[in-house]
């Protein structure tokens, strides 16, 4: 039985459908990676929005209670104790430092969440490369396994064709020179 002699051409189709699988295994990898981080981030920023809300609330409710407190004090007859104006005024002013206190914070918890909402876009804009580059490296693996059966060499090209758009997208998902 005489063995067929092998076209030189199926050793590069090989080695490049290896190239094309392990960049389509890395892209799902760090993609995955990305994706996760984008998740984590956006929770974390949820996190902080909903604090932000919750200071909110108590500075309302001071601001509230400060402004009732004022009107109070001014329905207060002329004849009322100096102690009882004081009392006023020193709740009031109480009210007025915790509502600035409230507001500085809400300041300082707004930028974390945006912080935490640019390294969610960020990942996702990683994370989204890495999955346009799986999606074309797998069109390459598979139309290079076709060439191979048939032994076709333009099937070969485009899954090299394929391939290649799917090597820039998985150097996009590292570098982002694309968005």
């Amino acid at each position: 039985m005489a063995q067929e002699k092998k076209e030189a051409w199926l050793n590069y189709l090989a080695l490049t459908t290896v190239i094309f699988a392990v960049c389509a295994t890395l892209s799902t990898f760090k993609g995955g990676g990305f994706s996760t981080r984008s998740v984590m981030s956006q929770s974390q920023a949820s996190d902080q929005w909903a604090y932000y809300q919750a200071k909110s609330i108590k500075s309302y409710l001071y601001q509230m209670q400060a402004d009732k407190l004022a009107i109070e004090q001014l329905a207060l007859p002329t004849s009322a104790p100096e102690s009882v104006v004081t009392a006023y005024r020193e709740k009031i002013a109480d009210y007025k430092k915790k509502t600035d206190k409230y507001e500085i914070e809400k300041s300082e918890i707004q930028e974390k969440a945006k912080q935490l909402e640019g390294i969610r876009d960020e990942a996702q804009i990683h994370s989204r490369a890495f999955g346009v580059a799986v999606i074309y490296l797998q069109i390459a693996i598979l139309l290079s396994s076709i060439a191979g059966l048939l032994k076709k060499k333009v099937v070969w090209y485009g899954g090299i064709a394929a391939g290649l758009v799917g090597l820039v997208y998985f150097a996009d998902g590292f570098f982002v020179f694309l968005s």
